[in-house]
């Protein structure tokens, strides 16, 4: 566990981000690095498991809300908003986490090698979970790791690891619910390939009947099954993807609220201002400024107090 401590911090020291990810060029491997607790941070996870590593993060993932710690793995199993804070780092000891998204194509495929693959179709499709991590998950993890070092080796050893680390997933504790969530003919397989067309096309009006059709339901199917995985609409869900990449936009490249509002669909500022507001609890500008402050606080320590003051 240390020597992977150390090269999470290594690397992310050097290529993470101001939010304190770090992406790497091993496909679905990214790792976070955090000194010091700081506001809510919001994304769209992608079906993965986190190993956190020290420290400890705030999730809320639907209706669940809970606290991770050092030593615990976190299984976020659908495409999912997420609201995280870091509440437990420091520059001694920072939060440490290092992450790997799930393919459900090989999901399916080892389940389907370890036999006994039936699922519930119950549409209470449980969205987050977590275990203290098996040493055999860290194994594959910091095999994984390695490639950074070596990338001319992931190529050809990656896809064995990945699915060692995929057989272990399946035999845990949470293995029904990964079978339930490959199976593309369970509520939370057939609901994936609607979210797919969200994902992909959130900037464009996006006609439900298009993605009941997709999940192969009745629109009163669809929305019934839809708000039980997400705990949204999905009209709901399409408006958070925007209002999340609006607010990277402004924050990474520097985006007005306008052309932001625009760039991500929106054909009115004003309603993108108030939806802004009801998501972030700030208009568009005045959450952007306190973002950028909050950041050249963290990264300027010696300026805190005054700031602060």
């Amino acid at each position: 566990m240390n020597a992977l401590k150390q090269a999470v911090h290594n690397y992310a020291q050097r290529h993470a981000n101001r939010d304190g990810l770090a992406l790497t060029p091993v496909p679905g491997l990214r790792m976070m690095c955090v000194e010091e607790p700081a506001g809510d941070l919001h994304t769209i996870y992608r079906p993965l498991v986190c190993f956190v590593l020290q420290g400890a993060k705030r999730m809320i993932v639907g209706s669940e809300e809970r606290v991770f710690r050092g030593g615990q793995s976190v299984i976020v199993a659908a495409d999912m908003p997420v609201v995280g804070r870091i509440v437990e780092a420091s520059q001694e000891k920072p939060y440490l986490a290092v992450a790997v998204e799930l393919e459900m194509a090989l999901l399916r495929e080892v389940a389907t090698q370890i036999g006994d693959t039936s699922t519930s179709r119950s549409s209470r499709m449980p969205t987050l979970f977590a275990d203290d991590t098996e040493g055999a998950l860290l194994d594959c993890v910091s095999r994984l790791m390695q490639f950074l070092d070596r990338p001319d080796a992931a190529p050809i050893l990656r896809p064995g690891i990945m699915q060692e680390l995929h057989y272990w997933l399946l035999l845990g504790p949470h293995g029904r619910a990964l079978r339930r969530l490959a199976d593309p003919d369970s509520y939370a397989g057939r609901l994936a390939s609607a979210i797919a067309i969200l994902r992909a096309e959130y900037r464009s009006r996006l006609p439900v009947e298009r993605l009941a059709a997709a999940a192969a339901m009745s629109l009163t199917a669809f929305h019934k099954h839809f708000k039980l995985m997400t705990s949204l609409t999905p009209g709901q869900y399409q408006k958070r993807l925007r209002l999340i990449e609006a607010r990277r936009l402004m924050l990474d490249e520097g985006f007005s609220a306008s052309n932001a509002a625009f760039e991500v669909g929106y054909e009115s500022v004003s309603q993108f201002t108030r939806e802004y507001g009801r998501l972030f609890n700030a208009p568009p500008k005045r959450d952007t400024l306190r973002m950028r402050r909050i950041r050249v606080i963290e990264h300027r320590p010696e300026i805190r107090a005054d700031v602060l003051a």
